[in-house]
């Protein structure tokens, strides 16, 4: 099987983006020197491979199509021990896409997260807060207490929590990345 790549993944990642942020993904489309077709190609050819009959397990699909990753660094979630599996994007230099995959190599999540020894963002006001700067993590820990919430589809997340100011806010991640954030009284 040809190698679906970098490139065409990030496509993937940014096609679901676009539904929050189409002017982020315009402008990273067009870094990657990509057509809005292609970014529609790149994702009917990721949906078939997610969906089809044959289709491989979830981390071996990741491999398949972007290669050896980082690592894997073993990551403790609760009881179980699992691998934590990074690959670099060039349009998101300071994260890494992870996968954390338990025993069996049943995927559990995947999203962008920080590259290890990245500095990430001071988050500490709602003005911190700007479209693709952090990543659900980072959010949780600046914020914490935070609320998971249901996300609208399975590459989403939401977090609710209380800013310093005393308004609370719901903040909405697409793949780890922050799209936008809502503010209650």
């Amino acid at each position: 099987m040809n190698t679906f790549g970098s490139r065409a993944f990030q496509l993937v990642l940014l096609r679901r983006m676009a539904d929050h942020q189409p002017e982020l993904v315009e402008e990273a489309r067009r870094e990657l020197g990509a057509t809005a077709a292609e970014m529609r190609e790149a994702n009917r050819r990721w949906q078939a491979a997610v969906r089809s009959p044959r289709a491989r397990g979830a981390l071996s699909r990741y491999r398949s199509m972007l290669g050896e990753p980082e690592g894997p660094d073993r990551r403790r979630v609760g009881d179980l021990e699992c691998a934590a599996l990074r690959w670099r994007l060039p349009l998101w230099p300071d994260l890494r896409f992870e996968v954390l995959a338990g025993p069996g190599g049943a995927v559990w999540n995947e999203w962008l997260v920080r590259a290890p020894g990245a500095a990430g963002p001071r988050l500490r006001t709602a003005d911190d807060l700007r479209p693709w700067c952090c990543t659900v993590d980072e959010v949780a820990a600046a914020f914490a207490p935070v609320r998971p919430m249901e996300g609208t589809a399975p590459s989403r997340r939401r977090l609710a929590f209380d800013l310093p100011d005393g308004r609370s806010c719901v903040a909405e991640f697409t793949w780890g990345l922050l799209q936008r954030v809502a503010y209650g009284p």
